[in-house]
């Protein structure tokens, strides 16, 4: 859908489908939900509740999956029991799932009245995929897929397989699953190999080595193993298996992409001490509460910094210039922890580093820190030697700089880690931690040496 279409515009292309609605098939649903939104924040909530509830019911999940999350919860909370049903048959297993784990969460009486109406075994499948853990493969995976078993005719599996994408709607096919007679999966052969063969032979004619060495993991698998798995072997889709070896579904790639933004999303969030969650809210009391818990937290460190500069209240008014370059000195140093921070953190939340490598990633860190520690160390003492004309001055400014990005190097890479080691979520607490040692340690470095060197 073109970007610069008024608002006008779009609400026209919007009800000019509604009266054609096998035209549907040819927008995407993030142009319908984008034009939903804003009928949303143009004329308000009623108006766009009547224009979802025009919208074909094959096409009306995939659109309410791609709403901002308030719009989707009002949504849940409006339609029908039979209507949800309705959406919720067309979609996938694991968008199915999703969608009715969200009015779980919402109306669990609804919830369980829209799973009745459902087809037993539709409502069995997503009872399955609703049992795993968030944080595993299996609430990710969707159980529609293609497998084909090795002495079947190649002829007879595609036939098998036209049949469903026009009776379930199978999508996104890049491979068949092979698994032998009792469902165990052995192998798997992309479909671009597939369509190059004799129609007329078996799969076994074809099986070779590199057919079998497929990458598959449990549905009990955690999420951080399919993300890695995705990204080390450039996976368009994971076959997921029970316990035993059986095929029971496929993650796509598609799904991934999602998940890996919104964890960026989260940890974005949570390195600048906002909850994620909250910021979905539109009740800006909720969003205030979340939000003063971590300025409550950050007050208390810089009453802990203030507390270090009073215990130097004398020496500030014998050197009024230390007053003037002290912020400097905690400014420098909280940069370069944030630097080491924020790598350190990126690299434990996409696995790259490992408790073997931690000694010389904390290494690596400190060092870097201490290098531009002596680099910026020297230009500071020359800028305060020339501005204050005082040569003791710019050499405790130099060392105090010194000393606080070092630690700011050494606690920016020792903070992510040690909370990783018990358990705490390094993104949620390495920040203010971080700006309590580099705020506490610059600022008595700079008017500790102050009051040995000057006075």
């Amino acid at each position: 859908m073109p970007t610069d279409l008024n608002y006008q515009a779009k609400k026209e292309l919007l009800e000019s489908l509604i009266s054609n609605p096998q035209e549907f098939e040819h927008r995407h649903a993030v142009d319908i939900a984008n034009i939903l939104k804003d009928i949303y924040h143009e004329e308000g909530f009623e108006l766009f509740l009547e224009y979802l509830r025009k919208i074909p019911k094959e096409h009306l999940g995939e659109v309410l999956l791609e709403l901002p999350e308030y719009l989707r919860d009002d949504a849940l909370e409006e339609l029908s029991v039979k209507k949800l049903a309705d959406i919720v048959d067309e979609l996938d297993s694991d968008d199915a799932a999703d969608l009715i784990q969200e009015l779980a969460e919402i109306d669990s009486q609804k919830e369980q009245e829209v799973l009745s109406e459902l087809d037993k075994e539709d409502a069995e499948d997503i009872k399955k995929l609703q049992l795993y853990d968030d944080d595993m493969a299996g609430s990710v995976m969707q159980t529609e897929l293609f497998s084909a078993k090795l002495d079947e005719k190649i002829k007879d599996s595609i036939k098998r397989l036209k049949k469903l994408k026009e009776d379930l709607g199978l999508d996104n096919i890049y491979m068949v699953f092979l698994v032998d007679e009792f469902g165990y999966l052995i192998g798997s052969i992309p479909l671009e190999d597939v369509i190059t063969f004799d129609f007329n032979k078996t799969y076994r004619d074809y099986l070779k080595e590199s057919y079998k060495r497929i990458i598959s993991l449990k549905a009990t698998d955690s999420l951080d193993s399919v993300i890695k798995n995705f990204e080390d072997y450039n996976l368009v889709v994971l076959p997921i298996t029970d316990i035993d070896g059986k095929l029971i579904g496929r993650i796509t790639s598609d799904d991934i992409y999602d998940i890996i933004e919104d964890r960026a999303t989260e940890h974005i969030y949570k390195m600048a001490g906002v909850d994620d969650e909250a910021e979905e809210e539109r009740d800006i009391a909720i969003i205030t509460r979340r939000r003063a818990v971590w300025l409550g937290i950050n007050l208390v460190t810089a009453i802990a910094a203030s507390i270090v500069i009073g215990f130097f209240d004398d020496t500030i008014k014998a050197y009024v210039a230390l007053a003037v370059l002290m912020p400097i000195v905690a400014s420098m140093g909280g940069n370069a922890g944030t630097q080491s921070l924020t790598v350190m953190v990126r690299q434990l939340a996409l696995n790259e580093i490992s408790w073997y490598e931690a000694k010389s990633a904390v290494f690596r860190e400190i060092v870097v820190s201490l290098l531009n520690g002596a680099i910026f160390a020297f230009v500071m003492g020359a800028v305060a030697y020339l501005w204050f004309h005082n040569y003791k001055l710019g050499i405790v400014i130099a060392l105090a700089m010194v000393i606080n990005l070092f630690f700011a190097g050494l606690f920016g890479a020792v903070i992510p880690l040690t909370l990783k080691r018990v358990g705490i979520d390094p993104a949620v607490a390495s920040s203010v931690l971080l700006t309590t040692v580099t705020d506490i340690v610059g600022f008595f470095a700079f008017l500790g040496l102050a009051k040995v060197i000057l006075l």
